[in-house]
């Protein structure tokens, strides 16, 4: 039985047999205030390429199906609909004409046509969110990105509200909207956005080109909308992308929609992008919120051309239409005239590297070109090696055939394939003719195997003085096996790398580069003449502009001198690769926590980058709740205490870095002095010098003080009290969660696991309440509760409800072989199927991971 599956196989077969034409879609949404069903009439026409008599299905997922018309000859829904299929026999060669009519439902999980009521105004608010398979949960549709075809809506919705989609809003006949057909497009990237929503609309222009902007969002949030900014970024894309694409903006208009209870960052949405409305931001932030805001803006708009104009055939290419967004936003904030974050290849190897690296060392990892046999293991592949290491990779491959030649292959792609369906192999055949490379090693390499290498540095010198000169350089190159369960071989690939010579200025007190060396790195051992007879510099770093994809391991001479100048570099990245390098060694047990922990303390001072300093808060926290010597745990959480505080303390009035130390310092606070100024900083009797305990920090200190069992139900709806709005539930439902109560915790993992009810922001919420690594001992009974009702949760559950729970809930806060061990068992005696057998099997290594790690700190007593 299929279920909602939906194979490869059967995906080729269906494409073999079928070219759709279109879809006229009427939706009834005039009862959206109330929920519960709609009624949705799909009229598709496609092209059957075989004989008369061909079987075939198309898709839908909807509580009750009423008419099924297949070229005007009515079909019994009892016995064609089943296992969100409709079943299609005796096809005609060529046209067929095929409408149905079913009863659709609203949801709460995000998936579909989600539905949110706003306490502030008591109005709901409607958006569909499809990739991957769920345009079938708004319409009858054949679900997969290869049959693309022109989109027709119509939709009927009560007055006065705002009905958006991916072609120009057309003005309401009598509440009905009668839109334009889309072009050629994929089902995925069709999509709705409909309620009372407030908007602010502009233009784009250029060279005589005009396209028409929207930003859209709830009026309960209209007031921290800053749209100016956001068109500002907007506009950069566009101007940025259509010179390096060669190709105007393919859509009649652009729009982005700022949208509740999201489980993603965006969506691509052609022409009509829906975005997380997090990031409408209520209270101060720093700049690094606005940073990661504007690379998801580039990231959607990049989408436009790579992934919408032109898609990947099946979801194995998943990783090239996300990876070349992620790889070109990132580029676009870089490169582009007028942008605020020129450094923003130091946020890429800061952030997104590490998850990649992360990933790539779990038992799950996989090649970037992944095998997705279906839409189950697809659902599971949004992942570190699917955004952030195939981004990496591209980011090598520009550095590998030069960005004027990348950018050229990319321009002859889209000329060649607009409007259609494509396999990596036709990029990789555009950018093999503009560079005369032959990419067909690289890609075997890097696409087509998993896992990571390390990159050594080899030097001699012709003394033992710190001023030797270098006789000797090489690059060892490294294949460390493949995490156990991980299927595959170890491999050493190609690398076009830098090499840095770093070394301190008197003048300036920095650490500035003296020498750069660009080359090929391939095999065991590459030689570097270009250094021999060149000083030896205080530090040499490889992997320097951070090129390529690999761990980088600092010779001991130039770690023992970043240990004590890691601070001290002139510029933000090799900065930001030393911090990745010490926190790769510290994740690897090859450098204790303790010592990492000093090593943070030692240089984040000097540290100017926002963005970094807020990775190594997280990451030092991290450290210090699972891969510290639980003997030594308290100790180094006072001691990282105590810093935040001062740091606190010492930050410049109103700055950026003032409020991550705020932040990190109520994530951690701990003795009653420290819960005490929390309390009176909550209540304003105690300040802090431009400090602003604004509505978001407020529920930090809220957080932190139920977590500790200061605060109770009391001063939790207090704060709600002040806080009314749907971000304001959220938090309520975090604090009341983190309450360290066995009665706080029955109540929040019944909500979550006996019930169904929550909204998935709600429940995301819950999930991150009850989970607090001070409470192992009160958690510890949900450790056996949790393999109890994980494999029902998931088969009962939409995809993404039950991968919150599979993933959020899993008892990864008890560090010890018995947790090992009882996964293990649950893994072997409950059979799980494959997409929940990596969440499982990757919160274990998790565990396994912080074990070793643990050991390590232990032994460096």
């Amino acid at each position: 039985m299929p279920g909602t599956n939906l194979t490869r196989e059967e995906a080729q077969q269906r494409a073999k047999l079928l070219a759709v034409d279109s879809y006229e879609i009427e939706l009834d949404l005039s009862g959206a205030q109330e929920g519960g069903t709609y009624r949705s009439v799909t009229t598709v026409r496609f092209d059957v390429t075989a004989e008369k008599g061909a079987e075939s299905f198309i898709d839908l997922v909807a509580p009750a199906v009423h008419e099924v018309t297949l070229n005007g000859d009515p079909l019994d829904p009892a016995e064609v609909f089943a296992d969100s299929r409709i079943a299609l026999p005796g096809l005609l060669g060529g046209r067929n004409i095929l409408r149905v009519v079913a009863d659709c439902a609203y949801t709460n999980t995000g998936e579909g046509l989600h539905r949110f009521v706003d306490p502030v105004d008591e109005q709901a608010y409607l958006y569909t969110q499809f990739e991957v398979p769920d345009a079938r949960r708004v319409f009858a549709s054949f679900e997969q990105p290869d049959l693309k075809a022109t989109f027709q809506f119509t939709v009927k919705a009560p007055e006065g509200w705002t009905v958006v989609s991916n072609s120009p809003t057309p003005e309401p006949q009598g509440n009905v909207w009668v839109f334009e057909p889309t072009p050629r497009i994929s089902s995925y990237i069709t999509a709705l956005i409909v309620g009372p929503y407030h908007s602010v609309h502009s233009v784009y222009e250029k060279d005589g080109q005009s396209v028409p902007l929207g930003i859209y969002c709830r009026p309960s949030l209209a007031e921290y909308l800053d749209s100016d900014a956001i068109f500002e970024v907007t506009r950069q894309g566009f101007d940025w992308f259509q010179q390096k694409f060669d190709y105007t903006y393919p859509f009649a208009k652009y729009d982005q929609l700022f949208v509740p209870e999201f489980n993603a960052g965006a969506m691509e949405n052609a022409g009509a992008v829906t975005i997380r409305d997090q990031y409408v931001f209520r209270s101060k932030v720093t700049d690094a919120a606005y940073e990661v805001r504007a690379e998801t803006i580039l990231h959607e708009l990049a989408h436009m051309w790579f992934g919408d104009l032109v898609t990947m055939e099946w979801w194995n290419d998943l990783w090239l239409n996300e990876s070349f967004a992620t790889y070109t936003s990132i580029a676009c904030q870089a490169h582009a005239p007028g942008s605020r974050w020129p450094h923003a290849w130091t946020t890429f190897a800061n952030s997104m590297k590490t998850w990649a690296y992360r990933q790539d060392q779990l038992p799950s990892t996989h090649p970037i070109m992944a095998e997705i046999r279906d839409l189950d293991d697809v659902l599971v592949n949004f992942d570190g090696i699917t955004y952030a290491k195939g981004a990496s990779v591209l980011k090598q491959l520009v550095a590998y055939v030069g960005m004027d030649e990348f950018f050229r292959g990319v321009q002859a792609y889209f000329k060649r394939h607009a409007y259609g369906n494509t396999r990596l192999s036709d990029l990789l055949g555009a950018l093999e003719e503009t560079s005369g490379r032959d990419l067909k090693t690289w890609s075997e390499k890097w696409l087509q195997t998993a896992g990571i290498n390390v990159l050594r540095p080899e030097i001699e010198t012709d003394g033992d003085g710190a001023d030797g000169v270098i006789t000797s350089f090489a690059v060892r190159q490294e294949a460390p096996a493949l995490p156990s369960g991980a299927k595959g071989e170890s491999t050493l690939r190609p690398h076009r790398i830098a090499v840095g010579l770093y070394d301190l200025d008197d003048a300036s007190g920095k650490l500035v580069r003296t020498e750069r060396v660009e080359l090929d790195v391939d095999g065991e051992l590459t030689a570097v003449p270009q250094l021999v007879g060149k000083r030896r510099p205080a530090v040499v770093l490889l992997n320097d502009d951070d090129l390529s994809y690999a761990k980088v391991r600092l010779d001991e001479r130039s770690l023992a001198f970043v240990t004590e100048h890691l601070g001290d570099f002139e510029w933000s990245l090799p900065r930001a690769l030393c911090w990745a390098s010490a926190w790769d060694m510290t994740r690897d047990a090859e450098l204790a926590t303790r010592d990492y922990l000093s090593l943070v303390l030692s240089g984040i001072g000097k540290e100017s980058d926002i963005g970094v300093v807020q990775s190594l808060q997280r990451q030092v926290k991290l450290a210090l709740d699972l891969y510290a010597d639980p003997a030594a745990r308290e100790a180094l959480l006072a001691r990282w205490t105590d810093a935040t505080l001062a740091h606190l303390r010492a930050a410049a009035p109103g700055s950026d870095h003032q409020l991550a130390w705020a932040r990190a310092f109520a994530a951690t606070a701990r003795t009653p002095e420290q819960l005490d100024l929390l309390d009176a900083l909550l209540d304003g009797s105690q300040t802090i010098e431009g400090l602003v305990v604004d509505t978001e920090l407020r529920w930090a200190f809220v957080q932190r003080l139920a977590a500790v069992g200061r605060f109770d139900e009391a001063e939790i709806a207090g704060e709600y009290d002040r806080d009314r709005t749907a971000a304001g539930e959220r938090h309520a439902a975090t604090a009341r969660a983190a309450r360290p109560t066995p009665e706080a915790k029955a109540e929040a993992w019944a909500s979550v696991v006996d019930s169904d009810k929550l909204p998935n922001a709600v429940q995301e919420a819950v999930i991150a309440g009850f989970v607090q690594t001070d409470q192992r001992e009160l958690l510890a009974p949900y450790a056996d509760r949790y393999f109890e009702v994980v494999k029902d949760i998931w088969e009962s559950r939409s995809h993404e409800m039950a991968q919150q729970i599979a993933v959020g809930l899993y008892p990864a806060v008890q560090v010890s072989q018995e947790t090992l061990d009882r996964t293990d068992s649950w893994l072997t005696a409950a059979e799980p199927n494959a997409a929940l057998r990596r969440l499982v099997s990757e919160s274990r290594a998790g565990v396994e991971r912080a074990l070793r790690a643990q050991r390590a700190d232990a032994a460096a007593e």
